[in-house]
């Protein structure tokens, strides 16, 4: 069976909510289209739900929100090759189906659900199974990472993580400050992603893992998607795939080595990874994997560790 790979965040809902591109059938309209996704054998593609905060209309509303999914609804679940994944049974209903392409929708920064559970109860029931708590900036809820005060959460915030583990949303803490992201592991037992994040010991920016949270998301079991955001990466002009593994040997010396997947941020960012310029070229990464690690690590940095995480976390059905 062809290699197939599973990529934990991209922008495109971005790009179709502000920017009106929402024929995804068109190959070079966006770095995140079906052409693309076939040509770099992406099998699962979480969408992420980026509202962004303006200054003259405010922080994002819920009505945002809304009409982001429902333009995924209209332009990508509606698409003759792809399997909406919400459940359990999805996920194993898109696995005998290799021909398919999976989505699965996340929120990236709480601001528009508005303190309101009501509106992250809704999400949930719209097929929302990630949630990433801040943004940049702080929220209602949390203070992202480049957000001076750095602040732990809210009385708010704390009920939003008991809402999301009642309900079965995965946290993702790729944007928090650190002093929030130790605080979420004292308010939650559950295993937390960061789906766009690389080690601050290679690369030592805001946004990415030091050591010690690296192996605190290892030992809950959770998932770190290393991210092509090429300043993310490494502080140079031209920045290259091997830069990135540099990133991924970091995590595997922690001890990360089946926790460990892929993030791209496609299409929420212009510069790009030299060989990594859109969906359609994640094999490039890969068969450099090949050469560092052989196949079978590959394979799992591809999808194998993103679906046994999937398999053992999305919510069943009849819950």
């Amino acid at each position: 069976m062809t290699r197939r790979v599973i990529d934990f965040h991209c922008d495109v809902l971005y790009k179709m909510l502000y920017e009106g591109k929402v024929n995804i059938s068109q190959e070079d309209l966006m770095d995140v289209t079906i052409p693309r996704l076939r040509q770099g054998n992406v099998g699962i593609q979480v969408l992420a739900l980026f509202l962004e905060p303006h200054l003259l209309t405010g922080p994002p509303r819920f009505s945002q929100a809304l009409r982001a999914i429902d333009l995924y609804r209209e332009h990508i679940q509606s698409h003759e090759d792809v399997i909406d994944i919400r459940w359990q049974e999805d996920l194993v209903r898109w696995n005998e189906q290799p021909d398919k392409l999976g989505m699965i929708l996340s929120l990236e920064g709480v601001d528009a659900l508005e303190g309101d559970m009501v509106y992250l109860r809704t999400i949930y029931e719209l097929g929302v199974r990630f949630l990433g708590l801040a943004w940049n900036n702080a929220n209602w809820a949390v203070d992202g990472a480049q957000e001076p005060r750095k602040a732990g959460f809210t009385r708010e915030g704390i009920t939003l993580i008991q809402e999301c583990d009642r309900l079965g949303i995965t946290l993702d803490v790729s944007h928090l400050n650190e002093k929030a992201f130790w605080q979420l592991l004292e308010l939650t037992d559950k295993p937390i992603i960061a789906s766009h994040s690389n080690s601050a010991y290679i690369m030592p920016h805001v946004r990415n893992l030091t050591d010690e949270q690296i192996r605190a998301i290892i030992a809950r079991d959770g998932r770190i998607g290393v991210t092509y955001v090429p300043y993310f990466v490494a502080e140079k002009g031209r920045v290259e795939i091997e830069d990135l593994v540099r990133h991924i040997d970091r995590i595997c010396e922690l001890g990360g080595h089946n926790h460990i997947m892929l993030g791209s941020d496609f299409d929420g960012i212009d510069k790009k990874i030299v060989g990594l310029e859109h969906a359609g070229m994640h094999g490039e990464l890969l068969s450099v994997l090949d050469k560092n690690y052989g196949a079978a690590f590959t394979d799992e940095i591809a999808s194998g560790n993103a679906k046994r995480f999937l398999a053992a976390h999305l919510p069943r059905r009849e819950q």
